[in-house]
């Protein structure tokens, strides 16, 4: 039986919750690309929070109806 290797497992990683910290460092001009990244990735961070509260407030809805229509 080969051996597991412990570490770098990017499917897991993929699943966490993500963290986005953002640092002040002032410029003239500010850099546009950098805090429309920052605002998008919060963005997509909270839609996908918002999908998966709607996601598991339907299972239940969905586990009772297939109950109610069970074929004998």
């Amino acid at each position: 039986m080969a051996s597991q290797r412990k570490g770098n497992n990017k499917a897991r990683r993929g699943r966490e919750e993500r963290r986005f910290s953002v640092r002040g460092i002032r410029r003239d001009p500010p850099d546009i690309r950098k805090l429309a990244k920052a605002l998008i990735g919060l963005a997509m961070a909270e839609a996908e929070r918002e999908a998966q509260a709607q996601q598991a407030a339907r299972q239940p809805e969905a586990e009772a109806a297939s109950a109610d229509t069970e074929v004998r």
